[in-house]
């Protein structure tokens, strides 16, 4: 071989061995560990939509590993066991009670929580500030907002006197939100009563005890389990003619009144945020825990009028989509 000739063929392959990692860089593919206490989260799409902006394509350089616990809790802890055996590279976990799972199955790979209730509380971080451990993401928690349902619901019902908040016992900020709203009760003179349900199974005797309490309204505190349910929710007060708000839009699109909360939609963007940044190398101990910033308020008046309801106008007028 001529000098000129083997100097161009080293030359050549020296410049070929960069291009060659670069591209097995470029096909590395990526696992995210989809984690929910529920059926598939209800804004899922959302989440995988925002990937996609953001760079992530599912079978390119990412893929998504989903585990649901379909409000079988029991289920939570082997199916977060499942992830962490399989090595996913970060577990998106929605709610609460998922996270905590994850949390409890890992201490090394990042969890991103989409909408957690009460992340201080129910000790998924040490500070929101600078949680310290494996576990970031989106905090559904805001005060007061409890009372501020009870406020809503007097202006659609001025002689409102009960209400029946329908919650989760088995999740801490489904209890937090109740005690909120029950204190708001005893300020607005309001009696709060007790709907509590911990699986699918519940629900029919607990539109029993509905029945037989006969309240004026019903708030239905947002969760995994209630979520899922929330066409057998509206469904219910509809046939009973109990009009009724609930934590977030997703119960008024399946029939409900109004609804009264944090945006699910934003936070599960902002959440695709946070994963993007851990994929790319940011430690989950140093993204501080973000607070909802994004708030809804919801008016079915289809519902409305099959509850023979009147609206007052600033209602309609303060809403942030009214469907009709």
């Amino acid at each position: 071989m001529r000098r000129r000739d083997f100097i161009t063929l080293i030359g050549g392959a020296t410049a070929a061995w960069p291009l060659a990692a670069r591209a097995q860089q470029a096909e590395k593919r990526h696992t995210i560990g989809i984690l929910s206490a529920g059926g598939a989260p209800v804004l899922r799409t959302v989440l995988f939509d925002a990937l996609r902006e953001l760079g992530w394509i599912e079978g390119k350089n990412v893929i998504f590993d989903q585990r649901f616990a379909e409000n079988r809790l029991e289920r939570l802890p082997e199916l977060a066991a499942d992830l962490v055996r399989l090595k996913v590279d970060v577990i998106a976990a929605a709610g609460t009670l998922a996270p905590l799972a994850a949390k409890r199955a890992t201490a090394t790979i990042p969890i991103v929580m989409t909408a957690a209730g009460d992340p201080l509380g129910s000790g998924l971080v040490a500070s929101l500030a600078r949680p310290g451990g494996n576990v970031t993401g989106m905090s559904l928690m805001a005060p007061d907002l409890g009372a501020k349902r009870l406020e809503l619901l007097k202006e659609v019902l001025p002689r409102l006197s009960r209400v029946a908040v329908l919650w989760n016992a088995d999740n801490p900020y489904s209890a937090l939100v109740f005690k909120e709203t029950k204190t708001g009760g005893q300020i607005l003179g309001i009696e709060v009563q007790s709907l509590d349900v911990r699986t699918p199974d519940d629900f029919d005797g607990t539109f029993e005890v509905a029945r037989r309490q006969r309240p004026d309204a019903l708030i239905t505190v947002e969760d995994p389990l209630t979520v899922d349910q929330r066409k057998r929710i509206a469904d219910f007060a509809l046939g009973q003619q109990l009009p009724s708000l609930h934590g977030v839009r997703e119960f008024v699109a399946a029939g409900g009144l109004m609804s009264y909360g944090a945006s699910l939609a934003d936070l599960f963007r902002r959440a695709a945020g946070y994963v993007d940044k851990v994929l790319r190398g940011a430690q989950s101990a140093d993204l501080p825990v973000q607070q909802p910033t994004k708030f809804e308020f919801v008016i079915n008046l289809k519902t409305a009028s099959a509850l023979g309801l009147q609206i007052p106008d600033k209602l309609v007028a303060l809403a942030d989509e009214v469907i009709e």
